[in-house]
């Protein structure tokens, strides 16, 4: 006896995992490859109508070769099997206009002409724009941009003619592009600045030749090494702070902004202490089942010459893409069932955070918790909080969020490891940037507050919060 997934668990599943805006294009490309599912156009007041009329039975049928009974018009099921209602209450879609922009290798091509460049350094100035990637930067060695030269467009050159294209390359705006590291990257912004300004000039030195003491902020070394008083150190970070480590960002093409928007798959309203809590479909086509097929089986099963091999091929074309449609619309309904009792679940358990937003009130919480209130499986619910998103009254939210592990106070009771995040994140906020705290002394200030935990513990929080050490978090 062996377990398997039948195809329409398997495809519960993944749209069970997909959010909302891949939700969209999923359906979409549904309606494209399978003809007997229509999208239900939002004015059409006469849909609900047309859906109850276009129902069909589920029965056990014999053993016929074609049985087309399952598709026949029967009033005894209802419309909700045939159609499903993807559109929110309110169906207003507002559009953010972006405004087009040029993408930033175009405008550094844009610059060659301003050059005064042979018909040869041009076009190894353009190999070499090439293999810039989109922060401006050259990562590639110049020995190996000699070979693909040799190999790809048979031209040969050498190291030093390439540097010199490269140094005129690196005369074009943003300031620091064609650089091969950052230490480059910066210093080009810097020789660029006017070096008779005192900070400028000490910024420059340092970029030069005290650039790893300043990445691990080793500022006593410098100051030592440079004999320069603690004022004219501050002043010279300053500058080195105002430069762009990343020139090409300022020139990356806006309209793939949009791309890394976040649609919410959830939407919470709440009104007089009630949660009314909707799915966010406004952009999902409501689909229904065309009703054509249905009656092109019907005409078929009214016939009485059934044995032509031409008709019986399309009505089992037909018949097939009738189950598929079928079970699609229904793991559509499924998906939306299991979205609702998943969250609203979530909701119950963690109510009094989602009335007030206080993380302070927010209960540890694992899949286990929210698997025996739904009934549902573990596996279920992690499909369910992977990659969604709920809108509240006080913010847009990851539902991975809600969930995380409980600890043991000192005083006997349970708090989530989320409020211990954000103890750590207000304690290294309002530190002494000149002396950091670190994992030792972020230690005893929990253990002060009740929380009992262990340095590694503490370090591995703060990395999860993006946290570096102390050291690197020192300033002047």
């Amino acid at each position: 006896m062996l377990q398997r997934l039948s195809p329409q668990q398997i495809q519960m599943i993944k749209l069970l995992e997909i959010p909302a805006m891949q939700l969209e294009q999923r359906i979409k490309k549904e309606l494209e490859e399978n003809p007997v599912l229509e999208e239900i156009d939002s004015n059409d007041s006469d849909a609900a109508g047309e859906e109850e009329e276009a129902t069909t039975d589920e029965k056990d049928q014999d053993d016929e070769e074609f049985s087309i009974e399952d598709y026949m018009e029967d009033d005894e099921i209802p419309s909700y099997k045939l159609s499903t209602n993807n559109y929110s209450d309110d169906d207003r879609k507002p559009e953010i206009p972006v405004g087009s922009s040029t993408g930033f290798h175009a405008y550094l091509e844009s610059q060659l002409g301003l050059r005064s460049l042979t018909e040869r350094q041009e076009l190894l100035a353009r190999y070499i724009l090439g293999n810039m990637d989109d922060d401006g930067y050259l990562r590639r060695k110049l020995e190996a941009i000699v070979d693909d030269l040799a190999f790809t467009e048979n031209i040969t050159t050498s190291e030093e003619e390439l540097y010199e294209i490269l140094e005129k390359v690196q005369d074009f705006d943003p300031p620091g592009v064609g650089a091969r590291d950052l230490q480059e990257c910066l210093l080009l912004q810097i020789n660029r600045k006017d070096q008779s300004v005192h900070s400028i000039a000490l910024a420059r030195r340092i970029i030069k030749s005290h650039f790893m003491e300043f990445t691990r902020k080793h500022y006593d070394k410098i100051l030592k090494r440079m004999n320069i008083t603690e004022d004219e150190l501050k002043y010279a970070i300053d500058e080195i702070l105002k430069l762009n480590p990343r020139p090409g960002s300022t020139y990356s093409d806006s309209s793939q902004q949009s791309l890394h928007q976040i649609i919410p798959d959830f939407i919470l309203d709440i009104k007089d202490g009630e949660f009314t809590l909707s799915l966010n479909s406004r952009n999902v086509p409501e689909l229904r089942i065309n009703h054509t097929y249905s009656e092109m089986l019907e005409t078929y099963a009214h016939r009485k010459n059934k044995s032509d091999k031409k008709d019986k091929d399309t009505v089992n074309f037909v018949k097939q893409k009738l189950d598929s449609a079928r079970w699609f619309i229904d793991a559509i309904l499924q998906r939306q069932n299991t979205l609702l009792i998943t969250m609203n679940a979530i909701i119950e358990y963690q109510r009094e955070y989602f009335e007030e937003g206080d993380e302070t009130k927010l209960k540890p919480m694992i899949l286990k918790n929210i698997a025996e209130k739904t009934g549902l499986d573990i596996s279920t619910i992690s499909r369910v909080a992977n990659s969604k998103y709920i809108q509240t009254h006080f913010g847009i939210f990851p539902l991975k969020s809600f969930f995380s592990e409980g600890l043991q106070r000192e005083s006997g009771g349970e708090v989530s490891t989320r409020e211990i995040k954000n103890i750590l994140a207000e304690c290294i906020a309002s530190e002494d940037k000149r002396t950091p705290l670190t994992d030792e002394k972020l230690v005893s200030i929990l253990k002060e507050r009740g929380y009992n935990l262990a340095r590694r513990t503490v370090a591995k929080y703060r990395e999860q919060l993006n946290i570096p050490v102390a050291r690197l978090r020192k300033e002047l």
